[in-house]
């Protein structure tokens, strides 16, 4: 098939859900083998260590159910959601999908993905209520979450101590400190002779939604609407570019090469920024890819008390299914054994985030390691400071991310101003919903 850009590819897929063809089975996912067993295809973005883990867990799987065949389609995120599109547009989507709240309403909410509440093979009753919720949309499941985490910012002790700066205290800090920090950071490494750029920007829509809340807004409403003002973004394009002009962050094209790299490719991972912004179940490939040892902090607040920082737990990810496999009951079978396996849940461990279920907990206890169980740590050093998740993001929303981040490099490289982009950001997202209305 010729290989489409993301955005042909997504008004395909949109196009084709409103279309009805996605409703129901159809000729999409695995095939049946002359000896009678099926072959399933699961997609997955991740890392090295994540591709490791997750093909432990196919073999484990196929040697507990020989009549299953996991066909293995890894990924890297950048590249992820393009082919997915592509996939989905021309009914060929994989039976299982590793699945993001971003986009769970876009795939859920146009007929491509399966109602796992209607699959029997699929036991929930060790889920509480609140994660079954978060992969709910228009009252079907099209998600299991697979843990829970939280958008933190990784400070690389290594590259503090060579710059000769103390790790700041996150309960107190504001955005005013971490950029002071960050232009410590950079100016104590280029004394030293290393190219280190103190932070990075965060140039993602999970960044911007933390910046919102910390103001009164959200990304979203649970109408399906946005819920952020120009002025809100135009403060968090503003607050980049100084991070920008101060030095504390790299030039905009470094910037935006860092956007689409692999985790061990990007600038943190290479020890190139001593502050970055990371989801926490990310700890253990960025400590192992840096060689550091990496402290998780709180997100600064905009008056210095931790409990306005925004944060909030998110599902790390989800399981879903194709509404076309052709083999609904297999695909279902192996998200069971996923979700509920505890010979899994000791592989896996927090890779995909920290489960919530009691006996999956209880089963990887003893096998966390430092950054394991420094991660739990954060998650529950905050739990007194988290607010509300948010709501899902509406049908649409999909593209929203990327509306931001050529909006926000047009600002670091002085393309437009930070009230002239954040107004077409808003502009984008409100169109963007509206279409997928239509």
């Amino acid at each position: 098939m010729t290989t489409l850009t993301r955005r042909t590819a997504l008004q395909l897929f949109a196009g084709t859900a409103a279309a009805g063809l996605l409703a129901g089975c159809g000729t999409g996912g695995g095939s049946e083998n002359a000896d009678g067993s099926v072959t399933l295809r699961f997609t997955w973005w991740g890392n090295d260590v994540r591709n490791k883990q997750t093909q432990q867990a196919i073999d484990a799987f196929q040697k507990e159910h020989p009549n299953i065949k996991i066909q293995a389609e890894p990924g890297v995120w950048s590249g992820y959601w393009d082919k997915l599109a592509t996939q989905t547009a021309a009914n060929d989507a994989p039976d299982v999908i590793q699945m993001d709240l971003a986009y769970i309403a876009e795939y859920g909410g146009r007929g491509a993905l399966l109602d796992l509440s209607k699959q029997k093979e699929l036991d929930t009753s060790g889920i509480d209520q609140p994660t079954l919720d978060a992969g709910q949309y228009g009252g079907k499941l099209y998600g299991i979450s697979t843990g829970q985490n939280a958008l933190g910012v990784f400070a690389n002790v290594k590259l503090f101590q060579a710059a000769g700066v103390p790790l700041p205290d996150d309960t107190t800090w504001t955005w005013d400190d971490f950029l002071k920090t960050a232009q410590a950071v950079a100016a104590g490494a280029s004394k030293g002779g290393a190219a280190n750029y103190g932070s990075s920007y965060g140039l993602t829509d999970s960044s911007l939604s933390i910046w919102l809340r910390q103001r009164g807004e959200s990304l979203y409403t649970a109408d399906g609407n946005t819920g952020f003002t120009v002025d809100g973004v135009a403060s968090f394009l503003d607050f980049l570019k100084k991070l920008g002009d101060a030095k504390a962050a790299p030039p905009a094209s470094v910037a935006q090469e860092d956007i689409g790299a692999a985790v061990e490719q990007t600038l943190a991972a290479t020890n190139k920024t001593a502050l970055s912004f990371w989801w926490t179940n990310q700890l253990g490939a960025l400590t192992k890819a840096t060689g550091s040892d990496i402290k998780i902090l709180r997100m600064p607040s905009q008056d210095g008390k931790a409990k306005g920082n925004g944060l909030f737990y998110k599902p790390s990810m989800y399981w879903s299914a194709s509404s076309r496999s052709k083999h609904p009951a297999e695909a279902a079978t192996f998200i069971n054994y996923l979700v509920n396996s505890t010979d899994v849940a000791k592989v896996i461990t927090t890779e995909r985030g920290f489960s919530t279920s009691p006996a999956i907990q209880e089963a990887i206890k003893p096998l966390l390691t430092p950054t394991d169980n420094a991660a739990l740590s954060f998650l529950t050093a905050i739990k007194p400071d988290m607010g509300p998740t948010p709501v899902v993001p509406p049908v649409g929303t999909s593209k929203v991310a990327d509306a931001l981040g050529r909006h926000a490099t047009d600002v670091l490289f002085g393309r437009a101003s930070a009230q002239d982009a954040a107004a077409a950001f808003k502009n984008d997202a409100d169109n963007l919903i509206k279409s997928a209305k239509k």
